[in-house]
């Protein structure tokens, strides 16, 4: 775990393996292929040669040879003719396969493009579709972390009614929060003094005389002293009674829901050494992203949302495009963690977990 969408090159990728989107053949035709092959150098041409051919839906495995990755996981993927011909379930096939081959090779980490979006003619929304559901799927079921390479932000066009409602709730919330922002800007400058200007603001109280001409009477004895003790014993009775920390307000949550810890995480999109950190200690203070990745793992409302965030000193906020687009999908009581990404990477904006 986790899954991390990225805009990358994938020759440049420094995993353990990458995965190669090629034909029964193995010959580098063109596209990723060729550039796999092209950075891999000769040798990787000469290894496939002897090792070819591959059925459709499978993959092989060779060295990196000058590649940073160790591994390149050799997935032949269909070529579109309409979807009659099991093109969807021949892809699913590519990543089953590659999934096996890591596990095969002991590998923590995998880089994957979206197979058969490019010169194989598949749909790219279907095969982003298919790529989601088997990584999602997976991740599930085991730790390891997953990098796929997008290039295209309109390849998230899957679903043009879930993203013409983000852009309507966007435009209902962020920019109307924007616009108060920017009169309450113009509103201060206007208020303001021009430069060089002698005029006072209106309603300004007029300057007071210098300290100096103000007699100073002395204070009592040990007031000061006896006022800041006061101060002192009222503070460490607050202190005395705190709020539960974030982590142990998700724990006990976790525990409320009747999760394993391991399926929080993993819904959360969440490593699980992240997660030991914030179970092992009460104080641990997480980046907002996680802490929201926690809440769409649990299902929270929004009130609850918002609860969680102040334990750990965040909050939600109508002026900020990522928060409007997670407030979305809460109101929707859409809580896919993946599905949620894709709309947070088209839009720029930093993912939940990872």
């Amino acid at each position: 775990m986790p899954l991390h969408l990225v805009r990358n090159d994938i020759t440049r990728m420094a995993c353990d393996a990458i995965v190669n989107p090629t034909n029964p053949m193995l010959l580098a035709t063109g596209g990723t292929d060729a550039a796999v092959h092209r950075a891999a150098g000769p040798e990787m041409d000469a290894f496939c040669s002897v090792h070819a051919e591959c059925a459709v839906g499978s993959a092989i495995c060779t060295p990196g040879f000058r590649l940073p990755c160790r591994y390149v996981f050799h997935a032949v993927s269909p070529v579109w003719n309409g979807g009659d011909r099991h093109e969807a379930e021949l892809l699913a096939g590519c990543y089953q396969a590659c999934f096996a081959l890591a596990e095969q090779y002991h590998c923590s980490s995998v880089a994957f493009p979206v197979i058969a979006a490019g010169t194989n003619g598949f749909p790219k929304a279907l095969a982003l579709q298919i790529a989601m559901r088997e990584i999602s799927a997976y991740l599930l079921q085991r730790d390891m972390t997953i990098y796929l390479l997008v290039y295209d932000r309109e390849i998230f066009r899957i679903g043009k009614r879930i993203y013409t409602d983000i852009e309507e709730y966007i435009d209902d919330h962020y920019a109307e929060a924007l616009s108060e922002s920017f009169l309450t800007e113009a509103q201060k400058s206007a208020s303001m003094p021009m430069a060089g200007s002698t005029l006072r603001p209106k309603n300004a109280r007029r300057p007071r005389p210098p300290q100096s001409s103000i007699p100073s009477m002395p204070h009592p004895p040990f007031a000061e002293d006896a006022a800041a003790l006061c101060k002192t014993d009222a503070l460490e009775e607050r202190l005395k009674h705190l709020d539960e920390s974030f982590s142990q307000t998700l724990l006990r949550r976790i525990d409320e829901r009747g999760m394993k810890d391991s399926e929080c995480y993993k819904r959360a999109n969440v490593d699980r050494k992240l997660f030991s950190k914030i179970r092992s200690d009460p104080h641990y203070r997480p980046s907002k992203p996680t802490v929201l990745a926690f809440a769409i793992a649990l299902e929270l409302s929004m009130e609850d949302t918002g609860d969680l965030l102040r334990k750990a000193g965040y909050a939600l906020s109508h002026s900020n495009k990522s928060d409007v687009i997670i407030e979305y999908f809460i109101q929707t009581r859409n809580y896919d963690i993946f599905e949620i990404n894709e709309a947070l990477f088209y839009y720029d904006q930093v993912p939940l977990g990872g």
